[in-house]
């Protein structure tokens, strides 16, 4: 009689949870944007333009000239004017002016993970547009940056931290959890004290004072590991809590009483039985923290103690969005915290279904 592995059945039960199916989708889409940011991005992310600072976005359309369905996708040129009581220039479409989209054209060279040198996009505009013809799908900031192409980069940072982020995390969490519902005795009592003191700060200005720490002359590099370090330093607190708790119930079952008498040594019996009995329900809660660590580095990125420029990340691009003022007037500004947003909602409803599913008393 086949009989399906713990495994399978997670998977069969995470299948039935049609949301957070969708949900994966949306997550894997955004880190496949991310792996092919410089592909996806049909311009150089700091490329200045003067001649089109905070110029709107620049929808892709399929509607013709006389009202029909075109197969080609197009957009709109731009025309500016100045106005005469707050000279400020202004932007508004063109429709004398259409430019075709094409896909996978050739642009501006860059270097593919800083290995491979290429110039073939995604989309762009043909070959034959005239110098200069703005291409600006979600518009540009005040230095007249295109925002589409400096929001695909930034996922590849935000998204990544948040990786690496619950992976130290998780390390942490297993470790000293482990280590604290295993033994118990005083050593569960010195790191519960730990956790309980950990988790008594004041988040935010935790993480303002670590921030505020790093050196302002710092390389880019070293920021971002550094910001990493301190959210995973914070983070893992939780996953610890969870951890002990199982191994509470775990150390005096039967098979890891089998495996002392077989002479196993204390980090087999951890981590080759004990760890793996209850790895769904460690999938899942890695699964749930990931959002927090996101919105952890766009918080210190966009109090400007977290990342800064010339990096590129979801946080930093909302700097640009501080002044309520300049909101008020380029709305589109507020398109990395959208994408935030999303891909928060997104790796919750996923850890829900993954939580649900690894629930062994779940219908």
């Amino acid at each position: 009689m086949l009989v399906a592995s713990q495994w399978k059945l997670m998977f069969w039960r995470f299948r039935r949870h049609k949301l957070a199916m969708i949900c994966t989708v949306v997550v894997i889409f955004f880190y496949v944007v991310a792996l092919f940011a410089e592909v996806i991005a049909p311009l150089d992310p700091n490329k200045v333009s003067n001649l089109y600072r905070y110029a709107p976005p620049q929808p892709i359309s399929f509607q013709d000239k006389d009202g029909g369905f075109s197969l080609r996708p197009f957009v709109l040129g731009m025309k500016s004017s100045r106005d005469t009581n707050t000279l400020r220039i202004t932007y508004v479409p063109d429709p004398t002016k259409r430019f075709p989209v094409n896909f996978f054209v050739k642009g501006e060279k860059y270097k593919f993970w800083g290995i491979w040198e290429s110039d073939v996009h995604l989309m762009g505009l043909a070959p034959d547009a005239p110098a200069n013809t703005p291409f600006f799908l979600l518009g540009t900031d005040r230095l007249g940056r295109d925002m589409f192409s400096r929001i695909v980069y930034g996922a590849r940072i935000s998204l990544s931290i948040g990786l690496v982020g619950v992976l130290l995390s998780l390390v942490f969490g297993i470790l000293l959890g482990g280590v604290s519902g295993y033994y118990g005795g005083w050593l569960d009592a010195v790191i519960q004290r730990i956790i309980e003191f950990i988790r008594s700060l004041p988040t935010i200005p935790v993480w303002m004072a670590l921030g505020a720490a790093m050196p302002p002359k710092w390389p880019p590099e070293y920021v971002y590991f550094g910001i990493t370090i301190i959210l995973s330093l914070l983070g893992w607190t939780g996953l610890a809590r969870v951890v002990r708790g199982r191994f509470l119930a775990l150390r005096e079952e039967d098979f890891v009483l089998a495996a002392r008498l077989t002479n196993c040594s204390e980090s087999r019996i951890i981590f080759r039985h004990m760890v793996p009995s209850f790895a769904s329900h460690i999938i899942a809660s890695i699964t749930l923290a990931v959002p927090g660590m996101i919105m952890s580095e766009t918080s210190l990125s966009f109090l400007g103690l977290g990342l800064r420029s010339p990096v590129i990340s979801w946080g930093v691009l909302l700097q640009e969005a501080q002044n309520i003022q300049t909101v008020a007037l380029f709305p589109w500004l507020l398109i990395p915290g959208a994408a935030v947003i999303l891909i928060v909602l997104a790796f919750s409803f996923v850890g829900d279904g993954l939580r649900d599913a690894a629930d062994p008393y779940g219908r």
